[in-house]
């Protein structure tokens, strides 16, 4: 209990940028941080526009401190400008299906690398305080892309 009370501590009160936000686990932490963390702000950044109209249906920006922010970790320049004024960023955009990634290796690796590095440079620049990345049980000894 005691290491639940310090993560509320440290998340209350922050912006908090989520990564591949209306992905299974952005939604999974969007909920837990409504829930436990009362944020200053939580933006979604994502670049499925449909997924972030559905999600703003339940959890929308009049009633949540929730920004909803389209984009791609590709995209330097969008990534940097979405991270401005945050203090947390969780990073759990990925490409993360095994086949996709191996039929399309240049897309897996401007994703999963060059999206990371851009996530990395972000914070960077915008002084973020911490990063939290995440990764999959596929990346154990990983035998494919």
């Amino acid at each position: 209990m005691k290491n639940k009370v310090s993560i509320v501590k440290f998340l209350k009160g922050k912006s908090i940028l989520i990564s591949g936000g209306t992905g299974s686990f952005g939604t999974a932490m969007l909920k837990t941080l409504l829930k436990i963390a009362d944020p200053k702000k939580i933006i979604i950044f994502s670049r499925d526009e449909l997924k972030q109209y559905e999600m703003n249906q339940k959890f929308s920006e009049n009633k949540y401190p929730i920004r909803y922010f389209i984009g791609d970790i590709r995209d330097k320049d969008r990534v940097n400008r979405a991270c401005v004024g945050v203090d947390i960023i969780i990073h759990a955009a990925a490409m993360k299906h095994v086949n996709a990634a191996e039929y399309n290796p240049t897309e897996c690796i401007a994703t999963n690398i060059n999206g990371a590095q851009n996530i990395i440079d972000a914070a960077i620049n915008n002084e973020v305080s911490k990063v939290i990345a995440l990764s999959t049980d596929k990346a154990a000894n990983p035998i494919n892309l």
